[in-house]
């Protein structure tokens, strides 16, 4: 079993950053693939990015790409999310999720993750 706790979120104005971390526990975490996910209100959670258990392989939404960073630290049971050039309509909740799935194929499905952890709060204004 796996268990998230994201921190990081905030309130920044438009054109700043924030970095977003997910802290594992488990033993799983390493064999995990990892993604984030946010949602907004009044809208479905949508696929923000994802990275493979070795770190080796990234994949990014369209609507993100360019401006967030995803990475890892099996080391310390740690992903990030890293935000820049952030604008209002990056306002959502932030969740990190988990992945059992033994390929990264898939990934940018919410229904590819076994774990997800309570989210965070991030807020971009103009």
């Amino acid at each position: 079993q796996v268990q998230l706790v994201e921190s990081g979120g905030g309130l920044v104005q438009a054109g700043g950053s924030l970095r977003l971390s997910c802290a594992a526990s488990g033993r799983t975490f390493s064999a995990s693939h990892m993604g984030w996910f946010r949602q907004a209100p009044g809208k479905e959670r949508e696929f923000v990015a994802a990275i493979s258990r070795s770190g080796g392989n990234t994949y990014y939404a369209d609507s993100v790409k360019g401006r967030f960073t995803i990475s890892r630290d099996n080391a310390q049971n740690t992903a990030y999310l890293q935000m820049n050039t952030l604008n209002p309509e990056d306002t959502a909740v932030y969740f990190c999720a988990a992945s059992l799935r033994i390929l990264a194929s898939g990934l940018v499905r919410s229904a590819e993750y076994n774990y997800w952890g309570q989210g965070t709060q991030v807020t971009v204004s103009s």
